[in-house]
């Protein structure tokens, strides 16, 4: 089992940065692959941004070039750097990981550990 706890959410201003970061514990030597979804309310939840185990990212086109996805490897930690929010980025965010060393998509299907989810907000 893997255990995926999120922390650094909070309330910004359009315009401003936030950095999420997840804590993973447990078998983590089985999941290679992890990422970033969120879940807006009213709407359906999205991915955001994966990253394999050899440090591959991909992002969703909403995101690219504000989000960045990075690891460290050596504190089994996940980070989402976000900039220039924006009022349409309020959500929660989930931390999710996958069995193997790739992602390849973002669809939730690939990916068997999910957080709790951390809140973040973004007003204008």
């Amino acid at each position: 089992q893997v255990q995926l706890v999120e922390s650094g959410g909070g309330s910004v201003r359009t315009g401003g940065s936030l950095t999420l970061s997840c804590a993973a514990s447990g078998d983590t030597y089985k999941t290679g692959c992890m990422g970033w979804f969120r879940q807006a309310p009213g709407k359906e939840r999205e991915g955001v941004a994966y990253i394999d185990r050899d440090g591959y990212t991909a992002y969703a086109d909403v995101v690219k070039g504000r989000f960045t996805i990075s690891q460290d490897n050596a504190k089994n930690t996940l980070y989402l750097q976000m900039k220039s929010l924006k009022p349409e980025d309020t959500a929660v965010y989930y931390c999710v990981a996958g069995s193997g060393d790739n992602c390849y998509t973002l669809e939730e299907y690939r990916y068997r550990y999910w957080g709790r989810g951390t809140q973040v907000t973004v007003s204008s």
